[in-house]
């Protein structure tokens, strides 16, 4: 049953951006920024290349967020291509440099999502191993891991991908953020089944606004998330009407949230692609404004 108003009031937000490979990239990442920023998110994230590829860049990317902003950065952080000792010696730079929050995560393989994944020799294994490794470098460091509504696509069951995230808040992490869906039911069952395994921490819901109906329906293939008919029904027949599909794009977007708000979740961890506009109207619609513009209404 839908909750009250105070519920959708609630709503709280996280932004995740990509490092930039050219200058131009550069720009837009950093406009982005400045779009978001002022909605206050919880937090924002770097994500991290396959194969280790944008390390240094997601490195000056977050130097420069805990420079020049007042957001509070987490810096994704994989297992791919690096031994221990490598990446303990990233999360000591992170460390050195202010950063409270990683985002630890295996990792794809070195062809990106849907490629084969083969551990370093000498690395960590999986997420659970790389949060243990985080936490005894420093306790106090926050760890948000991955979650799966529909499993990880090279694991056997959902309940194999529970008894990971349960090794991985063994290990320390305080906060599961899922891959992408659209079945907010699949969602709550999932849910249901991480509280009854007896994990309690939040599991926030990772939310991508579809700019490319085409471009997400392909990366859905290979990273296992289904999209269901009725959402493609939606974007038919708008390939070559970029205004219509981003109007769609934002309604489906905030019917998702606001239903999921509804059933009593807070917490949204958008992938913005580092386009800021159709996420800044998705909030638009959310309720979430402007600090200065909310404090002069």
């Amino acid at each position: 049953m839908p909750q009250s108003k105070t519920a959708r009031e609630a709503i709280r937000v996280s932004f995740e951006f990509f490092p930039p490979k050219t200058p131009a990239m550069e720009e837009g990442l950093w406009n982005a920024i400045t779009r978001l920023a002022p909605l206050k998110p919880d937090f924002v994230s770097v994500t991290y290349g396959a194969g280790g590829s944008t390390r240094e860049r997601t490195h000056q990317t977050v130097a420069r967020l805990l420079r020049e902003t007042d957001l509070k950065p987490a810096a994704h952080l994989t297992c791919v291509d690096a031994s221990r000792d490598e990446v303990d010696e990233v999360v000591r730079q992170y460390r050195d440099t202010g950063v409270r929050h990683f985002v630890a995560l295996r990792g794809d393989g070195q062809g990106g999502a849907g490629s084969a994944y083969r551990p370093h020799p000498d690395g960590y294994r999986n997420g659970a191993e790389l949060t243990a490794g985080i936490k005894r470098i420093d306790p106090t460091i926050e760890v948000s891991v991955s979650a799966y509504p529909e499993k990880h696509p090279e694991s056997p069951d959902v309940a194999t991908d529970i008894e990971m995230l349960r090794r991985k808040v063994d290990a320390g992490a305080t906060r599961a953020i899922t891959q992408f869906f659209f079945d907010n039911d699949q969602y709550e069952r999932y849910v249901e089944r991480v509280r009854a395994a007896g994990i309690f921490v939040p599991i926030v819901p990772g939310i991508v606004p579809i700019h490319d109906f085409t471009k997400i329906s392909r990366f859905s293939a290979q990273t296992g998330a289904s999209i269901p008919t009725w959402l493609a029904r939606r974007f038919e027949g708008l390939e070559n009407d970029a205004q219509t599909r981003s109007h769609v794009a934002a309604a489906v977007c905030a019917e998702q949230v606001l239903d999921l708000a509804d059933r009593g979740v807070g917490d949204f961890h958008f992938y913005t692609m580092n386009r800021a506009d159709l996420v800044y109207s998705i909030c638009h619609i959310l309720g979430l404004r402007e600090a200065a513009t909310a404090a002069a209404a």
